[in-house]
């Protein structure tokens, strides 16, 4: 496939991680293993497509309600996937970005990905950002919030338009989503880029994460490039 420039943001809910690793017989953490060595396939496919941003849900702020030993297993995850893969990201220069919020994480995995955040930052090509403690309604409150601080502190107007709300978001610097691809078969977005998924695209697989190859991420590429984006409107 030709470098894409129409798909410019890519979306992803990471999901079916557990219930795969079920059917193996194994236990919830085995399946999340694998899908780290998955999010290097397809970041790496997604970057050699010409993607400019990658998001993938990694952590929800709803993730805290899990069983404690998985929650500790998943902060151990960011240190697994940036020690194996690293070398990688740099060499194919892809930068790290997140989207979150930083309290309740645990200070290794903190330190892990701002080192990663740090490292990666002179690097020119795909942004691979993970949403980790994320939460869309979340984003869009505390964006509110730096609003009304910036009318309060340093006299903004009070006339604001959608696009100089986005500034104040997380994502503003991103483009918007184009294309959300949720993994399992699950079809909601689970409090995902509310915002920023006004006008995604939307794909739905019943295949789980660890089996979503990077041949089915080229498809679902291929299908978007294939939609008629109408934006509300009417083509003549």
């Amino acid at each position: 496939m030709e470098k894409n420039q129409s798909c410019r943001h890519v979306a992803i809910i990471m999901d079916g991680n557990g219930r795969w690793a079920k059917k193996q017989n194994r236990e919830r953490t085995f399946g999340h293993t694998i899908g780290v060595e998955n999010v290097r396939n397809i970041a790496i496919r997604a970057n050699d497509l010409g993607i400019e941003v990658l998001t993938l849900y990694a952590f929800s702020t709803e993730n805290w309600k899990r069983p404690l030993e998985e929650v500790n297993f998943l902060m151990k995850l960011p240190e697994i996937f940036f020690k194996k893969f690293m070398k990688e990201l740099m060499e194919k220069n892809i930068r790290i970005r997140m989207i979150g919020e930083w309290e309740h994480v645990p200070q290794d995995t903190r330190d892990i990905l701002e080192r990663a955040i740090r490292e990666t930052s002179v690097n020119t090509g795909m942004i691979l950002n993970f949403a980790f403690n994320y939460g869309g309604k979340r984003e869009i409150v505390l964006a509110a919030q730096k609003y009304a601080q910036d009318v309060r502190d340093n006299g903004r107007a009070l006339e604001l338009t959608e696009d100089e709300f986005t500034t104040y978001l997380m994502s503003g610097e991103y483009p918007p989503v184009d294309l959300m691809i949720r993994t399992s078969g699950e079809q909601r977005i689970s409090n995902f880029l509310l915002w920023e998924m006004a006008y995604a695209e939307m794909m739905f697989l019943d295949v789980a994460w660890p089996e979503f190859t990077t041949d089915e991420f080229e498809a679902c590429i291929r299908d978007f490039m294939q939609r008629d984006r109408r934006y509300g409107g009417v083509k003549a």
